[in-house]
């Protein structure tokens, strides 16, 4: 349980830290919250020679609104801080919802939103919400920034789009559509400090008769190397007036579309079985909430 020696670095500024990470390249692994790495560490799957701390970088962090053009979440801003602000949840339900299901209270505390999908396991909480949401990554060096989609971001099984010399510094997301709604939900063998076996979110937008979907985003997690996008649901569901049938044959295509594994948490066809009532359950929750705004 005894981490390597290393140095350490706990730069105040983006160029302070820009011209360490560009500097020291592969020797070293960025630190916001720690609560990946530094178990990573321990169990000696990774050794860097250098951590550098950017947590104290007030440019990296917090949450800013601004109405009618959307969302920015700084990458070091807390789980908790997502979890408990009142305006992503008023905006960004689902998002909200998935913070507050990460690990234990002393974890979201701890651990950053720009972590979770810079770990990029599988079944992370908080990438398929952004994902459904439509947030897009801003990753920035010394040379500038780029901009990309997170389910570009987010390649494979801990495998991100991050060149070296980059950081990850925010999400953006965008302003929710009129009348839309998001939800999000899993499945664990508990209810609490479980890795999800399987979890999901959708976002719906409805047409003005709030009957008909204009548009709908589904994603799942823990049933793919990286986030999924379902292509079938919206095929199903767009320009349709929405109703239990189109319900279950959108269930059945999201099922078609997954392509989990058996592991020590579920088995392969337990998560194909999840992905269905998982679907079904949020579908008509997200439809119900938005015919509500």
């Amino acid at each position: 349980m005894f981490m390597n020696n290393f140095e350490y670095f706990a730069p105040k500024t983006p160029g302070e830290a820009f011209e360490l990470v560009g500097r020291l390249g592969k020797k070293a692994k960025i630190l916001a919250g720690g609560t990946d790495l530094v178990i990573l560490m321990k169990d000696k799957i990774v050794s860097p020679e250098c951590l550098i701390d950017i947590t104290n970088i007030e440019e990296f962090e917090g949450i800013k609104y601004e109405p009618g053009k959307g969302m920015v979440i700084g990458a070091t801003t807390k789980n908790s801080e997502v979890q408990y602000s009142e305006i992503v949840k008023e905006k960004y339900y689902a998002l909200a919802y998935a913070a507050g299901e990460i690990g234990s209270s002393q974890v979201r505390h701890m651990g950053t939103i720009g972590g979770n999908s810079c770990n990029a396991s599988p079944s992370g909480e908080t990438p398929t919400p952004l994902v459904a949401l439509g947030a897009k990554v801003i990753v920035s060096s010394a040379a500038g920034d780029r901009e990309m989609p997170l389910e570009d971001f987010i390649t494979g099984v801990r495998r991100i789009d991050l060149k070296e010399g980059e950081i990850l510094t925010k999400f953006v997301l965008p302003e929710p559509a009129p009348k839309s709604a998001s939800r999000y939900a899993y499945m664990g063998a508990r209810d609490a400090n479980e890795i999800d076996c399987v979890n999901m979110a959708v976002n719906i937008e409805l047409e003005a008769d709030n009957q008909t979907v204009k548009s709908v985003r589904l994603v799942m997690g823990s049933v793919f190397v990286r986030p999924l996008v379902s292509a079938a649901v919206p095929a199903l569901l767009n320009g349709k007036k929405f109703s239990d049938e189109l319900v279950e044959k959108a269930a059945e295509a999201a099922q078609g579309e997954a392509k989990p594994i058996t592991d020590i948490r579920a088995s392969e066809e337990y998560r194909h079985t999840i992905v269905g009532v998982l679907a079904r359950r949020l579908l008509k929750e997200a439809f119900a909430a938005a015919q509500e705004v």
